[in-house]
């Protein structure tokens, strides 16, 4: 089956035809590094992340560049307030984001530019946009004119005539309200680089179709981003790699928000939740369930129970991966090939749920065969449930999650363990006698205490039950 995505700028599924046989190229708008990130802006990289994880399952050579936006006006003004460079506040935030990526599982990207890293690049462009009659300077500002490109606000479908541009301090000689800035003069106190219309700093939108230019080329496959950036950013970016001559994005793919109470999560409205926090509460393999698993074009409303019941359901799934591993004696390699449904399903739009009821119903199976004590049965589910989690960035033997029991108390885990044999060898002494009561009394302050008992061919075996 074709692999299949919804295309912002169709307002439609289609299907997916790559410029080049066997390759993918992907431009995702990264982070803008003015502080921490929080959950919602992790599930960006996420969603894309698993994206170009299929596109690889699927054959396909992947080129995946995810750009950081180190200056803009944010970035200022946090220099401003905290009396630090620009460059240290914007580092040391691109680190974090970084690590939030990594946390959480994402594979690194192909490139990863910084914007100040391309001036020359949007110098280029800009030189080139003007002499095509689509740009202007004014005031040491470079203006885009939006009445200059007729198919301006084709991807967010406004009308022109009720636009409201936003516009930042010191934008002055502007013919047109609407225009949009692609250079900003420079003002005390900010960074600035030369331009042959005086030294300034890039605008926002700019910084985007250069890069994508840079790295991509004059036409690439698939342009990526959360839905608030359709306005004013994307349409922006259009615009300037367009009229600049370039057939830029063949498809525009936005993913969804991580909300609070309705709200979309964000530094300004002080409801995010940092990822740097988030790993110390939660094992950072439920973090990536619990925010990679609804589609990609779903909002997610964000509560601890949400997350509970994340941590619950993935429980069941490691759970069946653990026994089944106890059992083979070995590490039991993922199949070739993923179940065909779980194919179908990604295949259409990336339908991540749809995909997970098939991990889950062949986790249920698999279960069944534990219970008939057909060994070769759940072996040969467990190989397609490691498959299916791979593709998913969720495979708990994957290398990538070995530590990561760690966060928990590796340390203790060792002296737990025998604390906990000594109570169940009591129990099993109780059951061994037939005294029920006993045993289930043991079994039931286990629980209360957090841990999980169950009875297998193998013994009795524990494990931590969900918060």
């Amino acid at each position: 089956m074709t692999i299949r995505l919804y295309d912002t700028s169709a307002r439609q599924i289609r299907d997916f035809t790559p410029l080049k046989p066997g390759c993918v190229s992907i431009y995702l708008c990264g982070a803008t590094v003015q502080a921490a990130p929080h959950i919602g802006h992790i599930r960006s990289g996420l969603n894309f992340d698993i994206m170009r994880r299929w596109f690889e399952y699927r054959g396909y050579h992947v080129t995946f560049i995810r750009n950081v936006t180190d200056i803009d006006d944010k970035i200022i003004a946090k220099s401003h307030e905290q009396n630090r460079p620009w460059w240290s506040i914007g580092y040391d935030n691109e680190r974090a984001f970084n690590e939030g990526y990594a946390a959480l599982g994402c594979l690194p990207p192909t490139y990863e530019p910084r914007a100040t890293g391309h001036i020359t690049e949007m110098v280029e462009m800009m030189q080139g946009l003007i002499e095509r009659g689509h740009a202007y300077a004014a005031d040491g500002n470079v203006y885009f004119d939006v009445r200059s490109f007729p198919r301006y606000l084709e991807l967010s479908r406004q009308e022109l005539d009720n636009l409201l541009q936003p516009s930042g301090e010191g934008e002055t000689g502007k013919r047109d309200p609407r225009d949009f800035a692609m250079w900003k003069s420079a003002k005390p106190g900010e960074p600035t680089w030369p331009t042959p219309w005086g030294p300034g700093r890039p605008g926002w939108h700019l910084e985007c179709s250069a890069m994508a230019h840079k790295y991509l080329g004059s036409a690439f496959d698939i342009h990526g981003g959360g839905l608030d950036l359709i306005f004013p950013h994307h349409e922006n970016e259009i615009a300037q790699a367009k009229a600049y001559g370039d057939d830029f994005a063949q498809y525009w793919v936005h993913n969804a928000w991580v909300t609070m109470a309705g709200d979309k999560m964000s530094k300004s409205l002080g409801n995010s939740v940092l990822v740097s926090e988030m790993v110390k509460q939660w094992r950072p393999i439920v973090l990536r369930y619990y925010l990679g698993t609804p589609h990609y074009r779903s909002m997610i409303e964000y509560s601890e129970e949400s997350l509970r019941e994340a941590e619950s359901a993935f429980a069941r799934i490691e759970g069946f991966v653990q026994r089944v591993t106890e059992l083979a004696g070995e590490t039991v390699e993922p199949s070739a090939e993923v179940p065909p449904a779980f194919a179908e399903a990604m295949d259409d739009d990336l339908g991540v749920p749809q995909a997970l009821a098939v991990v889950h119903t062949t986790v249920r199976q698999g279960n069944s065969a534990l219970a008939a004590d057909d060994k070769e049965a759940a072996v040969a589910r467990l190989a397609e449930v490691r498959a299916m989690l791979g593709v998913l960035g969720l495979d708990p033997l994957d290398p990538h999650w070995a530590g990561e029991s760690g966060d928990r108390g590796e340390d203790l885990n060792g002296v737990v363990d025998s604390l906990v044999r000594l109570v169940l060898d009591q129990r099993e002494s109780a059951r061994a006698r037939k005294d029920w009561a006993t045993a289930d009394a043991i079994r039931d302050q286990l629980q209360q205490s957090g841990l999980v008992i169950e009875d297998s061919p193998q013994g009795p075996r524990w494990s931590l039950g969900p918060r």
